[in-house]
């Protein structure tokens, strides 16, 4: 192994460790089910409602999107990365979480129109939902609520 990925793994072990860390971790997956709940609820209503077609299922994924980014926020703020924010709601600290969430957004869609030429559509969402939470927690740990900030510099 090359010493950059192995100083990578290095890293993530050590993550592994941490307790803090791995509550977090824990607390975000569980507001993650709130918002899972939200958002495969919503994207199979608005899915039925619009029907099939990569254009139609990517319309209902960013409408349900929308809505569960936002109580994730809400929730991230006040629970999971609540020392971090001082419990405190934001505009510019909304605005960066839902940018970096875009990533995860991008990788959700990605997944769940693919996914929807091998497998029902709801299927391939419960797949996608899997795929962005990765990308989600590791933008949100390491840029948006990462320590250190300052709260003059989240305004």
């Amino acid at each position: 192994m090359n010493a950059p990925a192995a100083g990578f793994f290095d890293r993530l072990r050590q993550l592994a460790r941490d307790r803090a860390f791995m509550a977090k971790a824990v607390s975000f997956a569980c507001v993650g089910v709130v918002n899972t709940l939200i958002d495969f609820g919503v994207f199979t209503v608005a899915h039925l409602y619009l029907g099939d077609g990569s254009l139609w299922i990517a319309i209902a994924n960013v409408f349900s999107w929308t809505i569960a980014v936002t109580g994730s926020y809400l929730m991230n703020s006040l629970i999971t990365f609540a020392a971090e924010s001082q419990r405190r709601l934001r505009m510019s600290a909304y605005v960066s979480f839902v940018s970096s969430q875009i990533a995860g957004l991008l990788a959700n869609t990605a997944t769940v129109i693919i996914a929807s030429y091998f497998m029902p559509v709801l299927v391939g969402k419960a797949l996608a939902i899997g795929v962005s939470f990765v990308v989600n927690f590791t933008l949100s740990h390491f840029i948006v609520f990462r320590p250190g900030i300052k709260p003059d510099e989240l305004r």
